[in-house]
């Protein structure tokens, strides 16, 4: 194997570096791009755990020949003139993050934005870090809840990357922020301020992206976590049991994933006779197609048309000062001491 160099150039300040990572997005809403990006997210084994000669068939005889035009469509309708949502609020989320660091500790602090799939990739974030001397890396990725197909997929290709370097930095990894009290406040009042603004729903439903059973029968801790971040959320909000509600959403295929489903939920509660609902997702930091487009839009319809009046969706925290607060109290937690 060849070792990329060069050394840390010690003509500069030595620093701190915090790599933000978030899952990713296609370059542009092109269905050539969206293919590309689907391919290596898709491709990823820890997203998918089924045999990979199958899924190689799967993936490359059925689901790239299908799923790329659909999901092109549904890109252009979040696309903005500042291209991807989640690419620009992340993005902006560092560009804060760093100013609020910089201000609490007063020493050389950077944060880099990186997506496990796409573009500004690991690789290149980690890259742009060794070049501003970073001696120290602190990794955050933006999943409050861990699970083996968002967090340890991000270590997975730190991992890679840094196989490849003769010189590493010393390195941390925060893998979960879930209860963090901090991160907890922030969408409690994101939640009551939107409220104040709007009226307070009949019932509030707390989203997060499912996975497949299967992978919290092996051992994944995901569900276990949303129902916590859940949990503490309307305690803190002072909602009562028959006020709130947890669902996961975005499953695909066949096999069961994590209960109740977000689509089936609504659906309900239309039937119900619940007249007004707001969705917020604890577990999207960033806007995203998942919140903006499913949660936004497609399940807005399911809730109107089983007999629902009124559907609100919440916004991520995204560059909130709320959530850079959190966000700064959860990075000095991981931080080195001064020596």
């Amino acid at each position: 194997m060849q070792f990329s160099g060069p050394e840390p150039d010690n003509t500069k300040p030595a620093c701190t570096g915090i790599l933000l990572t978030n899952l990713g997005t296609p370059d542009s809403t092109s269905t050539g791009d969206v293919r590309r990006y689907l391919k290596q997210f898709l491709s990823d084994p820890r997203v998918i755990e089924t045999p990979r000669l199958l899924w190689w068939l799967i993936l490359h005889g059925v689901i790239l020949r299908i799923r790329p035009p659909r999901s092109a469509k549904a890109y252009r309708k979040i696309w903005t003139a500042q291209g991807s949502p989640l690419l620009y609020h992340t993005k902006h989320i560092a560009e804060k993050l760093e100013l609020s660091l910089q201000t609490e500790i007063g020493t050389p602090i950077t944060v880099v934005t990186a997506m496990r799939y796409g573009q500004p990739s690991i690789a290149e974030g980690l890259e742009t870090l060794r070049r501003r001397n970073a001696r120290r890396v602190l990794v955050l990725p933006l999943y409050p809840q861990y699970s083996a197909t968002t967090v340890a997929s991000t270590f997975d290709e730190i991992s890679r990357v840094l196989q490849e370097w003769r010189w590493l930095p010393e390195l941390r990894f925060i893998n979960h922020y879930h209860d963090d009290p901090a991160y907890i406040a922030a969408m409690a009042r994101s939640i009551s301020a939107y409220w104040r603004e709007k009226g307070q729903p009949d019932r509030l439903l707390l989203s997060f992206h499912g996975i497949p059973q299967s992978y919290e029968d092996k051992g994944d801790p995901y569900g276990r976590e949303c129902n916590t971040t859940a949990r503490l959320i309307a305690q803190t909000l002072g909602l009562a049991d028959e006020q709130w509600g947890i669902s996961f959403q975005s499953r695909v295929g066949n096999q069961v994933w994590l209960k109740p489903y977000t689509d089936e939920t609504l659906r309900q509660w239309g039937v119900e006779g619940i007249k007004r609902v707001d969705v917020a997702c604890p577990g999207f930091p960033a806007d995203c197609l998942e919140t903006i487009e499913e949660i936004g839009e497609e399940n807005r319809d399911y809730f109107l048309e089983a007999g629902g009046k009124e559907y609100n969706y919440i916004p991520a925290l995204n560059s909130s000062n709320e959530h850079i607060d959190a966000l700064t109290k959860l990075v000095k937690l991981h931080l080195w001491q001064p020596d």
